[in-house]
This record gives C-alpha cells, sequence and structure tokens, in this order.
C-alpha cells in the first residue's frame, strides 16, 4: 500500500510454502489438483526441495513447468554416501544454469474449472537455494563423516554460488553449528526446526532464519511451541515439508502446500498476532531470502497490525534510540515504513478509510509524531469524530519541539498516549537514546505527568536491554500514578 491507497482487509492474503517436495511419488496421481487447492487456499508460491538426484531432476522440471513453483538443489545427509564429484558438479550448473535466467511477471492465481491453466515459464530464475543438506544421526542412512564431508562441500558451494542454504538438522546439532560456522555460512534456513530455544538461539545468531512445520499444532509440541514465541519476525519462515507431517486437523495423511494456513494459524496464535500479520511477514522473509517474488518499495502511510491501525506521519526523531528498528530495517511486521515523502492530511485521510474499522487509530511510525503537531491536531479529531479512538506512541519529547506545553491542545483528541522511556535515570537515558535535547530525561517525566491531566490512559514503555533497569522503571511508573509496560527488544508493532 502506496500512500493515497485505503487499507482493506478484504484483500487477498498470501502464503508462501518454502519447503515441500512435489516431485514425490506421493503427488503423481492428482499433482495438478494439489497445486490448484494451493494457489485457491493462497499459496503464491512454492519452493520444492531436492534431496537426491531424482529429486533435484523432478524439482527442476516442475519449477520450468510452474510459474509460482521454484527449487532447491542439494543432497540430503541420508544420501550422502551416494555423492560424487560429478554430482557436486551437476548441482553447481544447475543452480547457475536456472539462476540467470530473466524474471516473468507474476500470474494471478488459478481459476476454479480452467483448462489446466498453469502458465510455463522458463525464463524465470527458478533455483533459489542450495539443500537439502546437512547432518542426521537419528537413522545414519550414511556414515557421519560421509555426511560432514558431503555437507562442507555443499555449503561452500553454497557461498561461491551467493546462494542461501535448507539445513536439515535432526540429532546433530553441534556438528552442524560447527561445520556452519567454519564455512562462514550466513544465509539460510533451518527447515523444519525441532530444537530446542538454546539451539535456536545460536541458528539466529548465525544470521539464520528458521522455519516452522505442522508439528508445532501437535498437542504435545510444548518445547517448539517456546521457540514459536522468541523468535523475531525477521528470521521467521513457515512450510509443510509436503507430502510429510501434516498439521492438525490433517495429522496422519499426506501433507500438502494448502494445509499451511493451518500451520500459519497456529504460529499467530502462539505469538499473539493476527493470521494477516504472520501471512504478511512470512512471506516478505521468504521473498527477500529467496530472492523471489516483489518486495514493497514504498513506505506506508497506514499499516495494520492486529487489529490496529498505525499512522506513519513522519520518519524524524529526536532521540537516536541504540535499539530502534529503523537503524536496521524498512519493514515492521511486514510493513515498509520508509517514507518517500511526509503524507498529507487528505493522503493520511484516505489511507485511514473508515477509523470504526480499527480497536484504535495509533500514531507511531518511524519517527516522532508530535513533530508534526498540528497534522496530529487536524487528523485526531477527524477519527474521533468517524467513531475512532485514537492513541499517541511518543518518545515524551513534544513540548520540547514545539517550545509550549502541547497537551492542552491534545485534550478531547486522544484517549490514550503511551511514552517511551527506556531508562532509569538521565545518565542511562542520554547513553541509550542520545536526545537533540539536554536535559530530556526531566523533560520527558514532566511531560508524562502533564499529560495525566488531560489525556485519560497514559503509560510508559521500556524496552528491556540490560542496560536499563526495569524495576527502577516500574516504580517511576509508579510514583507518576501511569501505567508500565516492558517491551521485548526483538518485539515491533
Amino acid at each position: 500500500m502506496t500512500a493515497g491507497s485505503a487499507y482493506t482487509p478484504e484483500k487477498q492474503i498470501w502464503l508462501i510454502d518454502t519447503h515441500c517436495h512435489l516431485e514425490m511419488d506421493a503427488f503423481d496421481q492428482d499433482r495438478e489438483d494439489v497445486l490448484r487447492r494451493a494457489r485457491d487456499t493462497g499459496i503464491e508460491a512454492m519452493i520444492t526441495i531436492g534431496s537426491d538426484l531424482q529429486g533435484n531432476l523432478g524439482g527442476l522440471e516442475l519449477s520450468k513447468k510452474y510459474d509460482f513453483i521454484y527449487c532447491s538443489v542439494g543432497y540430503h545427509p541420508h544420501d550422502a554416501k551416494d555423492v560424487t564429484e560429478e554430482i557436486l558438479s551437476n548441482i553447481k550448473s544447475w543452480a547457475k544454469e536456472y539462476r540467470t535466467k530473466v524474471s516473468n511477471p507474476p500470474t494471478p492465481p488459478f481459476s476454479k474449472g480452467g483448462q489446466g491453466g498453469i502458465p510455463n515459464s522458463e525464463l524465470k530464475p527458478k533455483v533459489v537455494a542450495i539443500g537439502e543438506i546437512g547432518l542426521d544421526y537419528h537413522y545414519n542412512h550414511s556414515p557421519r563423516d560421509v555426511q560432514q564431508k558431503v555437507f562442507r562441500q555443499q555449503l561452500e558451494d553454497a557461498v561461491k554460488l551467493r546462494l542461501p542454504v535448507v539445513i536439515h538438522s535432526r540429532e546433530a546439532a553441534e556438528d552442524t553449528l560447527n561445520i556452519v560456522r567454519d564455512t562462514g555460512v550466513s544465509k539460510g534456513v533451518f527447515h523444519c526446526f525441532s530444537g530446542g530455544t538454546d539451539m535456536a538461539r545460536e541458528v539466529l545468531s548465525l544470521g539464520f532464519s528458521v522455519s516452522i512445520a505442522g508439528p508445532v499444532t501437535f498437542r504435545n509440541a510444548h518445547r517448539l511451541r517456546e521457540v514459536v514465541k522468541m523468535i523475531p519476525d525477521k528470521s521467521l519462515l513457515i512450510e509443510t515439508d509436503a507430502p510429510y507431517l501434516s498439521p492438525v486437523p490433517h495429522r496422519g495423511r499426506r501433507n500438502e502446500p494448502s494445509y499451511l494456513v493451518h500451520t500459519a494459524r497456529a504460529i499467530a496464535d502462539i505469538r499473539g498476532i493476527s493470521f494477516e500479520d504472520l501471512a504478511r511477514i512470512t512471506t516478505l522473509n521468504a521473498k527477500r531470502l529467496f530472492g523471489i517474488g516483489s518486495i514493497p518499495e514504498h513506505g506506508e502511510v497506514a499499516y495494520k497490525i492486529r487489529d490496529s491501525l498505525y499512522l506513519n506521519i513522519t520518519n524524524e526523531c529526536t532521540n537516536v534510540c541504540t535499539f530502534c528498528v529503523r537503524f536496521h530495517t524498512d519493514f515492521v511486521k511486514g510493513h515498509n515504513l520508509r517514507l518517500s515523502h511526509e503524507p498529507t492530511e487528505q493522503e493520511l485521510k484516505q489511507a485511514i478509510g473508515n477509523p470504526s474499522d480499527y480497536h484504535e487509530v495509533v500514531f507511531c511510525g518511524y519517527g516522532e509524531p508530535l513533530m508534526r503537531l498540528d497534522l496530529v491536531k487536524r487528523i485526531a479529531p477527524w477519527i474521533k469524530q468517524k467513531g475512532g479512538r485514537v492513541r499517541i506512541d511518543t518518545n515524551g519529547h513534544g513540548n520540547l519541539i514545539n517550545g509550549r506545553n502541547i497537551l492542552p491542545e491534545l485534550e478531547g483528541m486522544i484517549d490514550r498516549i503511551s511514552v517511551s522511556l527506556n531508562a532509569h535515570d538521565e545518565e542511562t537515558y542520554n547513553r541509550v537514546c542520545s536526545p537533540i535535547f539536554p536535559n530530556a530525561f526531566s523533560e520527558v517525566l514532566s511531560f508524562i505527568r502533564e499529560a495525566r491531566k488531560y489525556i485519560p490512559d497514559v503509560s510508559i514503555t521500556v524496552v528491556a536491554l540490560d542496560s536499563i533497569d526495569l524495576e527502577e522503571c516500574r516504580r517511576i511508573a509508579e510514583g507518576l500514578g501511569v501505567g508500565f509496560r516492558v517491551r521485548n527488544l526483538d518485539v515491533v508493532g
């Protein structure tokens, strides 16, 4: 959505199945029906994963035949004993050949009752990763030393090819991580993750994504659900691993890409976000990691998270916080927030649409909203008149920015205000937030005290950093008589 376009929640929600095996015999009798169901369900793209010679060849053929199917090439640790120098050479050749083609425009989803309707696309770059590679010490179908050698070779080839890797690791976490570190690979995904939170932290520290599959829906998946809670938005992917590991309610039957919606809904529930949020986040992540599809290029003026609408009215700020997400990415919850220009009143109203469609409308983007006080004072009453609720997320510099006490001017316009304090004393505030104003910390505390006189609901938020005394911040909030909330560093929006 670009400036001037209204947010429409009824838009089609798309997912990407980042790991499936569509070439396998399990789909020979009804493959086209499986693909049609996937597209009708909202699966934008699928990556079919090579694991042996036939799997690689089948994946390449499918990726040539279907515009929305991509593939990876590689050898699974089960089959490492069969890998020869010729096979490794073939993998590199396939990756180069299918990587240098020109992209076609995206195609629309299937329409039911069509005559096949599957476009042929031999011009689109289709090999998007090296994989499925890794180590499996559960079955040991190949000797461990052979698995390690072949894994290392394929990782080194991926670095040379500048492709991400798709890693399988089962009961081999320590060796897998050590080999990844040794080869310097930092772009890829640990698929169908089954480790605990400690391993997940190691994987994330190496720069890898973590992909979650159907087992997260199983009743006894307590450890996996804890992992799902702690993965940062930017590192989360989803998959089916079809035809294996069907999610509830299809457990015990052949899996297929259309079942990805069940896994997505379960993960969204665990993370406390909407299905729409989860789809947007994971689809963006898949596109960025594997270089497929289009990514939003323009910053959004109004963006939805859960059931609230956020207004991104400026990217300017009077703090330079060490933890601020805007210094690391253009995206929050899958939304591009890097503005090309500051929106006008008319653009903002058009982007909002009907304010009563949302739980609340929040002035909160990549900058400090009270730097555009006049716009806030025009838009907030309009939102209220239309039946909406208004919240402002601010750094508390509004009076400093505008050179006066602005809070009386906001009375009756604002239902809630949340002030980012992020420090327990002035020295810490200056170090963590680097404000452009002197004495900013004491001025923020004064702003909070004053806000209580004019705004019904006032709260303080603090980011959980080692350098911040959270309990002292809590005592500050209690002393000011306002609410208090701690935000985890990797949780934005």
